[in-house]
């Protein structure tokens, strides 16, 4: 009898014990309750360390929309400059002048806009300041030349970037504007084919532009006809700067240089530091 009663335990406890196991995983497999533990503890220490404002409040809210309204704006600007087709951008060197305000006047008539670059000797001309704070206030961009226009000093004894962030500054304090765009006097080439240079402009993020058509317009005082032939022959594309300078000839011819720009079929554009365009005779991008 007592070894019946024996037989049946031991028959029980060798069924009851996998089905006791089988229970204990299946609860595992549907509830895992440690890997839930660890995530409500990794969840409250996240929490701790990165707390987050319940609530957002008006400032905050009205500044995340300011910042990507601007973003939108300037994207759209970018856009509507790729796709504005045949685009020419008039620029002038060796201002201000006794002419700068009289390039301004011919501008502002045919409803166009320029680039100038200047050299830092003539902004110091407190005569000459007015007409550098009305180049901006009527939306042309007004870039560095250097300071003295000297090829000794800017690039042999390496001075080019001091000597443009001097004219830069001179800019700022006149317009209250903060250019990073110069114009090599000469160009680019072979002056700044240069490693110790090239690395001051990038270091610097200055940019640098060049041209694609020159008027030559210095050349020729007296024969205004050359100046136009130049354009009238030169293979000209989408995208073209023309180089010209602040001289009494290139002012009397701006008015028909204008005409005819606008007869080929071009737009006028005027430089902006948000939608830099590469143009420089190295076709360095970073430039």
């Amino acid at each position: 009898m007592k070894r019946r009663k024996l037989l049946k335990l031991i028959l029980i406890l060798v069924f009851a014990i996998p089905c006791i196991w089988a229970v204990v995983y299946f609860i595992k497999a549907v509830f895992p309750i440690q890997q839930i533990e660890e995530k409500r503890i990794m969840a409250e220490t996240t929490e701790k360390n990165n707390p987050l404002p319940e609530i957002m409040d008006e400032q905050m809210i009205e500044e995340a929309n300011r910042r990507l309204k601007e973003t939108n704006e300037e994207k759209k600007e970018i856009e509507i400059e790729k796709k504005s087709g045949k685009t020419v951008y008039l620029t002038f060197d060796d201002g201000p002048s006794k002419w700068t305000g009289d390039f301004l006047n011919v501008l502002k008539e045919h409803g166009v806009q320029a680039t100038f670059f200047m050299q830092g000797n003539n902004l110091k001309k407190e005569s000459l300041q007015a007409d550098v704070k009305r180049a901006v206030r009527e939306g042309n961009y007004v870039g560095a030349h250097s300071m003295t226009h000297d090829f000794d000093k800017l690039y042999k004894k390496r001075q080019f970037v001091s000597e443009m962030e001097q004219t830069l500054a001179l800019i700022h304090e006149i317009t209250g504007t903060s250019p990073r765009l110069v114009r090599p006097p000469y160009g680019s080439y072979p002056g700044l084919n240069d490693q110790v240079i090239l690395n001051e402009i990038i270091e610097a993020e200055l940019k640098i532009w060049d041209w694609t058509i020159d008027s030559q317009d210095w050349k020729y005082p007296d024969e205004p006809e050359k100046i136009m032939e130049v354009f009238e022959t030169a293979p000209m594309g989408d995208i073209e700067v023309i180089l010209m300078h602040e001289k009494e000839q290139t002012l009397k011819l701006l008015p028909q240089i204008i005409a005819f720009l606008k007869d080929q079929g071009y737009e006028f554009g005027v430089y902006s530091d948000q939608a830099h365009i590469t143009n420089n005779f190295y076709s360095d991008e970073r430039l």
